[in-house]
């Protein structure tokens, strides 16, 4: 889908705290479709595993049962709510896709209900809270868009988005939307600056993925505190919301607070890639035949002792 025409995409970030109640987190998310929906929206992004808590801050085989096939009952239900509100929904979930085989995928919903494909996370972390290898098979596919209505999705998830590869492959196959659901926040341990550090860092590297492929990007994340064992008195996490989008030049266009839920909604002008494209020609300057060495873990000789 080629959008050039002067009509912007409207597009709504569903910011929520998540709790143990699945049905419940589901039909809180339900509603703010619905509110989205009201106020023109045509794609709505949820959540990072917007069903749960995030209950990667341990390692518990029990966690497992909160994972469900795709296709399956949460994405029969928002195809059917997509195709009676005519908008695209992208859902990320914790999918069960055999057993013993699991990933942190995002389902994109159609606005005439078809599952339009499954996104399953590539970049998989293992930190401090965020023990999320233990859960989550990588994901075997590659970075493409998935086209909607909406337009060609650059569908990526949280860990994803420190990883400057993944987005330009996105670009390069004709994305006309980055898209970052995430669940991310901080340890109660870290000082004021730490937590700043690492705030503005999030922003600037996601800003730089939408300045360097000139796209417009929309990041939602999810807020609240999540009690886990995490941290020196078992103090969980505190996610930092500031769900977002920005422009093609990186400008911010919306942003929502920190510490309150939000149906944050933006309006997008997919017609701007072109013309910024023109003016900041990166696609036309790269050196593909220069980068073999991306292909490599490690290059030889970078510090490493080797020769």
């Amino acid at each position: 889908m080629n959008r050039t025409g002067p009509d912007p995409l409207k597009a709504a970030l569903i910011q929520h705290r998540c709790h143990y109640d699945a049905a419940r987190n589901l039909e809180r998310a339900c509603q703010s479709i619905r509110q989205a929906a009201a106020q023109g929206t045509r794609l709505v992004l949820l959540q990072e595993l917007f069903l749960t808590p995030y209950f990667c801050q341990s390692e518990e085989p029990r966690w497992f049962d909160l994972a469900e096939p795709i296709p399956g009952p949460t994405t029969d239900r928002l195809g059917r709510l997509a195709a009676e509100l005519e908008l695209v929904i992208v859902a990320p979930l914790f999918e069960r896709r055999a057993a013993g085989l699991y990933h942190n995928s995002a389902a994109v919903l159609d606005a005439d209900g078809r599952l339009a494909g499954v996104y399953r996370k590539m970049h998989i972390p293992d930190d401090p809270g965020f023990y999320e290898k233990f859960y989550f098979t990588p994901g075997d596919g590659d970075f493409r868009p998935i086209a909607t209505r909406a337009g060609r999705l650059g569908v990526l998830i949280c860990w994803d988005q420190w990883f400057p590869e993944a987005a330009r492959l996105m670009a390069l196959a004709g994305a006309e939307i980055l898209l970052y659901p995430t669940a991310i926040g901080w340890d109660a341990s870290e000082d004021r600056q730490e937590r700043q550090r690492q705030f503005e860092a999030w922003m600037t590297v996601q800003r730089g993925h939408a300045i360097a492929n000139a796209l417009p990007l929309l990041c939602c994340n999810r807020c609240g505190h999540e009690a886990g064992p995490h941290g020196p008195h078992g103090q969980g996490l505190h996610f930092w919301g500031s769900s977002f989008a920005c422009g093609p030049q990186g400008e911010l266009l919306a942003q929502a607070p920190a510490d309150e839920e939000q149906v944050l909604l933006v309006e997008l002008d997919l017609a701007r890639t072109e013309t910024v494209r023109r003016i900041w020609p990166f696609f036309r300057d790269r050196r593909p035949e220069a980068y073999a060495d991306l292909l490599k873990r490690w290059r030889a000789g970078a510090g490493d002792g080797s020769r």
